[in-house]
């Protein structure tokens, strides 16, 4: 594992924190709103996510290193070929909620990791930005009320 790399976003969305911080770490739904993801819990403090389509993805393994509700969880990604640290944080904002993803990911394969976050850096964020967008349509939706 080499240095480094960061990623990030950030959303505002319609709705309160509470409910924000409720769907965020409600694992099973983050097909939801991550692109191309599935997740689930898999121990207490313990959580799994595949990214991908059909059998072309990776596995991430996470523990739960940090869970203030309803504005925090930072995660430790401990898996093969994902390691490093997330964190999600929702705030109050302007009658509903701020959220920010950041991720600081350790690259796996040396000069072949460089290279291919290289080529997906440009990417990255607009992916984490599209699933934020995707998750502030989903908890403005929810928030209406009448649902």
């Amino acid at each position: 594992m080499g240095k480094p790399v960061y990623a990030a976003a950030a959303a505002q969305v319609d709705a309160p924190p509470e409910q924000v911080f409720a769907l965020v770490t409600d694992w099973p739904r983050h097909r939801e709103w991550m692109v191309l993801t599935t997740a689930r819990r898999t121990g207490e403090r313990t959580l799994e996510a595949f990214t991908g389509v059909g059998p072309f993805g990776f596995l991430d393994t996470m523990t739960i290193t940090r869970w203030e509700p309803p504005s925090l969880v930072h995660v430790e990604h401990t898996g093969r070929l994902v390691r490093g640290r997330g964190v999600i944080r929702v705030r109050p904002h302007e009658g509903g909620s701020r959220i920010v993803w950041a991720e600081e990911l350790l690259l796996p394969f040396g000069v072949l990791g460089r290279v291919g976050w290289a080529a997906a850096r440009p990417f990255v964020p607009a992916l984490l930005r599209l699933s934020l967008r995707r998750l502030a349509a989903l908890a403005a939706q929810e928030a209406t009320p009448g649902r």
